[in-house]
């Protein structure tokens, strides 16, 4: 399985250990920093990371910041993510059973590492269940895919220039 990796600055310190311990699990990683503790923008991280899973180039994407909430939400912006933040065994296991989330959002202030490894080895190894989480998820892509529709109208109607969206 291929797993790409980013954090921001407050995650710097923890991020280079998960990859290293997922490495060593046979897991291939893709790292995309943050490479310093040097202050840097969140969504520029999880948006690195998000287009690698929505363009099938990693199975799944973990990330970290202060709380992953940031992360989450820049993630969830990508199309085809399903970014959850996690913070203990049950939200690791039922996002991945339940959601087949495809991107880890973790706090790096808030857990402490062994529960950060416990989380990340929990959600790499749990199955979706298909079923009727499938069609839930269809009814999800299928929100995401009008959305996107609507904006491709919206451009088209303007000369390939956005509407801002009320």
């Amino acid at each position: 399985m291929r797993v790409a990796i980013g954090s921001d600055h407050r995650g710097y310190q923890i991020r280079p250990r998960i990859a290293e311990w997922l490495r060593e699990q046979g897991y291939e990683v893709i790292d995309v920093g943050a490479h310093s503790q040097q202050p840097v923008d969140y969504p520029d991280i999880a948006e690195a990371v998000a287009t690698k899973v929505s363009q099938g180039e990693v199975d799944r994407g973990i990330l970290l910041c202060g709380t992953g909430l940031g992360m989450c939400i820049a993630a969830n912006k990508v199309h085809g993510v399903r970014a959850v933040p996690c913070h203990d065994d049950l939200t690791a296991e039922m996002s991945r059973r339940h959601n087949d989330a495809n991107v880890l959002c973790l706090s790096a202030d808030l857990l402490g590492e062994r529960l950060l490894f416990r989380i990340v080895e929990i959600w790499l190894h749990t199955p979706f269940e298909g079923g009727r989480h499938a069609r839930r998820l269809e009814k999800i892509a299928a929100i995401e895919d009008e959305i996107s529709r609507e904006i491709c109208s919206e451009k088209h109607e303007d000369g390939g220039a956005e509407t801002p969206r009320a």
